[in-house]
């Protein structure tokens, strides 16, 4: 992929989180018949930050985000979203939430029978309806541009590898503009080349879009790029929050364990 051709400034962000609360997770449990997946869990996203939480699988991770736009129902607890309840708003209010996040499903969850350019057609004019024939067509480009995919319009996603439906995937999250990004997996079952360019894609879009971030991953490397703060998930809580330099150096067996870290001899 040439770099040229996606969203400039491709740093990894540094900004520290701002004092505005953008979600706002306190006591969240969730639990499958008696089995609890989150337990007690709390925690805040900033505006304009990206938030790696990252845990084994089964520690919860992707639940968490599934609650936050209520695919799941927690048990108890409260999540709010823009100062307003999650589990407290009726359907069309629910609508009106998810409009303002972008859900990057690990799978990419791209439609197989339509062209790159009719699947990011579809949720613009079903959110966008103000707009006219020439301002889908530029936000098509555009989004399709900043994620170096210019060139797969009127491709099918079959004719794509797994990182280019991973960016068209994104080009589709990001045409309608979200506030907020999750993003479950991002580069699971990318090779470690295109695992990179998906990180870097999720730092370009933040600065391009504004976004306020949650990345769910078990990938190091991932979060290393992307993270201006991190949260690890043990057992459906909240085991550890600080930066990746913190992370990195803890004394923690567990911590030392995930990040393959020699203990000191």
């Amino acid at each position: 992929m040439e770099q040229d051709n996606i969203i400039s400034n491709a740093e990894t962000s540094s900004t520290a989180p701002s004092a505005k609360t953008i979600i706002d997770v306190k006591g969240l449990y969730k639990g499958f018949g008696n089995v609890p997946v989150l337990s007690n869990l709390s925690l805040q996203l900033f505006e304009n930050e990206n938030l790696v939480v990252l845990g084994k699988s089964g520690s919860g991770k992707s639940v968490l985000i599934k609650c936050m736009v209520r695919l799941l129902t927690a048990n108890s607890g409260s999540i709010h979203i823009f100062g307003k309840n999650v589990n407290e708003l009726d359907d069309g209010e629910l609508a009106e939430l998810r409009v303002k996040i972008g859900f990057l499903f690990q799978s990419g969850a791209l439609y197989d029978s339509m062209t790159i350019r009719e699947n990011l057609e579809f949720p613009l004019i079903r959110i966008k309806k103000h707009l006219s024939r020439k301002e889908i067509d530029q936000k098509i480009e555009e989004a399709l541009e900043n994620v170096g995919l210019s060139d797969t319009m009127n491709k099918m996603p079959s004719q794509l590898s797994g990182g280019m439906r991973k960016r068209a995937s994104l080009a589709r999250t990001i045409v309608v503009d979200p506030m907020i990004m999750l993003y479950d997996e991002p580069t699971t079952g990318l090779d470690p080349v295109t695992s990179d360019e998906i990180s870097t894609l999720i730092n370009n879009v933040q600065k391009k879009y504004n976004t306020s971030s949650i990345i769910i991953t078990h990938d190091i490397e991932c979060a290393r790029t992307t993270a201006d703060r991190v949260i690890m998930l043990n057992k459906g809580e909240v085991y550890l929050e600080g930066t990746i330099e913190e992370f990195e150096q803890s004394t923690d067996e567990l911590i030392q364990s995930f990040f393959k870290i020699r203990p000191p001899q």
